[in-house]
């Protein structure tokens, strides 16, 4: 089962790792030039940190086809960070995105509040035409050894739709050296999701990983997405529909046993 009409549940142990919703819009070059004062003391109450970084553009072929193609650096792409003072909350502004991430989700209830106010204040200062895209995205990451369920089997934790090979009864989980699976698929008529999900270990440069951690974590990785030309003051809606789908996802993911492992508030 990939979609579970399971009551949406609060859980005390909740796996989200990192949460990071994006709305992509099409390029403001003023956001590259000038650094966005009107919209730091906006969000500067909550955001008060502020770091401008540069990322390196992809170079541009001009010419290709013909005889004489060149290769053309582009101009850098400013990035502008602005991060709670607990370091757990972060917007990011360039000339064609605006994201908000955080490493302590709690609930959606406070995700939305957090976004509330920097979405609207860019949207009255910069009034994008539209936005091309709105992402959500929920990297899960489900650690046996905080639940108290050392000794338990993926197959008794997770659904077989993302177990693959795990999830038949003659494979041992020990002897599975990798084993991942990647799935794309609609939701509706307007939106995708893409995901990620399998066993591996963290990397050391994670906050919450130690270097040389040796349990090996379930990832369940969600990226889900609307296109299109989403009209901005329905962006919010658009956020609550992709939410709506992520918790239909992560709820067709997961065992009983995990649920109650999780403990249900």
């Amino acid at each position: 089962m990939l979609f579970s009409k399971h009551p949406r549940t609060v859980y005390a142990n909740a796996p989200a790792h990192e949460v990071i919703c994006q709305f992509r819009f099409p390029t403001i070059l003023t956001i590259n030039e000038r650094e966005p004062a009107a919209l730091q003391e906006a969000i500067r109450e909550d955001f008060p940190q502020f770091a401008r970084k540069e990322d390196a553009a992809p170079p541009q072929v001009e010419g290709l086809g013909g005889p004489n193609p060149q290769v053309r650096q582009q101009k850098a792409v400013s990035n502008y960070h602005f991060v709670s003072a607990d370091n757990l909350w972060k917007i990011n502004l360039t000339q064609n995105f605006l994201a908000l991430s955080t490493l302590r989700y709690t609930g959606w209830e406070e995700f939305a509040r957090e976004l509330d106010r920097p979405l609207a204040e860019f949207i009255r200062i910069y009034k994008p035409a539209y936005f091309e895209r709105v992402g959500l995205q929920y990297v899960n990451i489900l650690s046996r050894e905080k639940l108290a369920l050392q000794g338990t089997p993926w197959s008794e934790l997770i659904t077989p739709a993302y177990l693959g090979p795990l999830s038949e009864p003659d494979v041992r989980e020990e002897d599975v050296i990798n084993c991942g699976m990647d799935l794309q698929c609609k939701l509706d008529s307007s939106s995708v999701a893409k995901i990620h999900a399998g066993p591996g270990r963290l990397r050391g440069n994670r906050p919450d990983a130690p270097e040389g951690d040796p349990e090996v974590k379930f990832i369940f990785d969600m990226d889900l997405s609307m296109g299109g030309q989403v009209d901005c003051k329905l962006s919010a809606g658009a956020m609550e529909t992709l939410h709506a789908h992520a918790t239909e996802l992560f709820e067709g993911a997961v065992t009983d046993a995990l649920r109650a492992a999780m403990q249900p508030e």
